[in-house]
């Protein structure tokens, strides 16, 4: 499979979330929360990446439903993160949250297309 927009904008979004969580632990944010988001995060594009290899279309759309679950939880992290001054701005928050509304468009758009096939 060649590279797509939605491989390269969750692989984009992971190293974002990485190198967040290196700040972040910089700053003394609890490892615990640190960790939630680093997992969930970096598993978004990890799942899009394995669904190349996916053994069927079940398959396929199971990681792409497992992305986008992962997305979700990201985002509650990231909100958390925020709402408790854990050294995420306001405008560095509104970034991360559109790019988690982005991705999970396109998650959902191609979840709804290999679905009605």
């Amino acid at each position: 499979m060649p590279d797509s927009i939605l491989r390269n904008k969750s692989k984009e979004f992971a190293k974002s979330i990485v190198f967040l969580c290196r700040g972040l632990k910089q700053n003394g944010v609890e490892s615990a929360l640190i960790n939630q988001l680093l997992r969930c995060g970096t598993s978004v594009g990890a799942n899009v990446h394995e669904a190349q290899y996916a053994q069927g279309t079940k398959d396929f759309i199971s990681k792409f439903e497992i992305a986008l679950k992962e997305c979700n939880e990201s985002e509650y992290w990231l909100e958390l993160l925020h709402e408790t001054d854990s050294s995420i701005s306001e405008m560095e928050f509104k970034k991360f949250q559109k790019e988690c509304i982005e991705l999970r468009r396109m998650l959902v758009s191609s979840v709804t297309t290999l679905k009605n096939k």
